[in-house]
Order: C-alpha cells, then structure tokens, then sequence
C-alpha cells in the first residue's frame, strides 16, 4: 500500500510516523502526484512542536493528519475539470499536509513543471524556499551599488535570496558558518561568520554601510542591522517577525509571493543563473532523522526526503 508521513502527536517531531494509507482520489480542480522527493521546511517541525508563530495556522489541527509542503512528482491521475496538466507530466510545487507521500493531492495551479535541467531532489525543495525568496528581497528592493546582509545565506531561502540580491546589481553579504564560506564565494556572496563580532566584521567588508537586511535566521540578523544604522522599513524577516513588528520592520515571506514567482525561480535554476544545492537526501522512513538533521542548522540548501 502507499506511505505517508503522519503528524500522530504534536510537540516533538517523534510525533512523525510513516503509515500505510489509502491512495487519494483526486477531486475537481486537482491532480495525483506520484511523489519522487519531498523538501523539508522549518515551518514544518514550527508547526509540529507548537511554535507559539503558528499555532494561528495550525491550532485545530485533527490527528493524525498529513506533513510537509514541497513536493516535485509525476503527475498520475486527473480530477474532473483539469486542463493544465496530463497523465505522466512531472511537476513540481507545494500541498500543505500532503506532500511527504507516496502519493499527493495537488491543486493544479499550485504546479510547475520540472525542467528536466532539476534533478527531483531540487525539484521537490522549491515551493516555499524559491516564493519566499523572491517575496522577500522583492520587499527591500535591492537598486544597483547597495549591500544587503543576507542572514542564513547557504541556508534554503538565503542561497536563492542572496544570489537575486546579486542579480540587482547589489552586492550580497551572507552569514553563514565557516564552512559555508567558500561556497557563498563561488556564488557571488561576501561570507561573514556569526557571533561575537559580527557587526564589526560587517563595517570592515562594507565600509560605505548596509542599505538593507533580509533576515533568514532571528533577531540577532534584525538587531545588526539596527546596529549598522539601517533603516527598519529596509529590513525584512522570516524568522522574528514579533520584534519585526517591534522596530518598523516587515515580515514578508512566501504568502506575499506573486504568481509566476516559482516558475521563474524554477527557471533562472535550470539555465543555471542560480545554484540551489541539495544538502541531504533521506528515505522516507528516516523522516525523523532528517528534521532532526535539519534542526541542527548549518546546511548547505535544503533535506529532502525520497519516497525510493
């Protein structure tokens, strides 16, 4: 029979087991995914272990209920009414609850296709990462000759953002642990270590100043950036959006994407303007393993499960 990922219980991803379930009947509007890969998001473990940000989005919550967002797979069966997508066309994109699967309900506009350029690893990391990236450095708007710090910029929403501050004309300092630091430099990103020193650090690549933040990691990110005089209302965060709200600055991320926002991320990585690494690569059955990996930070891009 098919596998799931189940949330059976909420407060730690122990809670997460993998089930034999029925195969779903996709219904109008809707295509089957027979999922290849399947991405993990910190949104995903924030919702498990009751982070206090998202218990708005996830407080009713029925158990045992589906995990996980991105997913990149072969289309297997249609719904009544869909026109944008066949029988073994391979798409990728995001289903909230469904994605860490054998196989998934996906809205059909909610896909992309999968150039053949993405391996399926990739293909199946990008929904949240790549709509939250271009969101969030669309936010600061980036103009030629400006420095952006870049917080978490090996990480899956830092590598895309850092490399589309570059592509406007501005340069793009990411912290990042050391080594990470080769790598942001292959790509066109300033490495700069975290903790004791960063500002400092900061002033010595940028001396000319910060024109804007895109924080990727917490407060601290936000609390350099007020540091190096940058205006609130050009720093943005995913990740401390209560002391956002604090100081004047934004908390823009992957709700606020635009239409085409995926599809031209997903496009810009198969011509090879932008890198998007894969760091690990999990079976389905180690799904616990792979957010504990995830959870323990300093990854290069994205943990993905595989379902063979």
């Amino acid at each position: 029979m098919p596998r799931a990922v189940m949330i059976e219980r909420r407060g730690s991803v122990e809670g997460l087991a993998v089930r034999e379930v029925e195969r779903p009947d996709p219904g109008p509007g809707q295509v089957r995914v027979r999922v290849e890969a399947a991405g993990l998001n910190p949104v995903d473990w924030k919702i498990i272990e009751r982070d206090a940000a998202w218990q708005a989005y996830a407080a009713d919550l029925a158990l045992p209920v589906g995990n996980g967002n991105d997913l990149a797979g072969i289309v297997d069966a249609v719904g009544p009414g869909v026109t944008r997508w066949a029988i073994d066309d391979e798409v990728l994109g995001g289903a909230r609850f469904h994605a860490q699967a054998d196989f998934a309900l996906v809205a059909e506009d909610a896909l992309v296709a999968r150039p053949a350029a993405l391996t399926w690893e990739q293909a199946g990391a990008l929904d949240i990462v790549a709509r939250t990236a271009a969101a969030s450095v669309r936010q600061v708007a980036p103009q030629p000759g400006e420095t952006v710090l870049v917080s978490a910029a090996a990480g899956g929403v830092g590598v895309l953002a850092a490399q589309l501050v570059a592509r406007h004309g501005a340069t793009a300092i990411g912290t990042a642990s050391d080594d990470n630091h080769e790598f942001l430099r292959s790509i066109g990103v300033v490495p700069v270590a975290y903790g004791d020193g960063m500002v400092e650090r900061i002033r010595s690549i940028a001396p000319g100043g910060v024109d804007a933040v895109l924080d990727n990691h917490g407060r601290a990110t936000l609390q350099a950036g007020l540091d190096l005089g940058v205006a609130p209302a050009r720093m943005n965060t995913i990740a401390d959006r209560p002391f956002a709200a604090e100081i004047g600055a934004t908390g823009v991320g992957g709700a606020n994407a635009r239409d085409g926002d995926l599809a031209d991320i997903v496009a810009l990585i198969a011509d090879g303007e932008l890198a998007f690494p894969v760091d690990t690569v999990f079976p389905i059955e180690r799904v616990v393993d792979a957010y504990r990996h995830l959870q323990a930070g300093h990854l290069r891009g994205k943990v993905v499960l595989v379902t063979e």
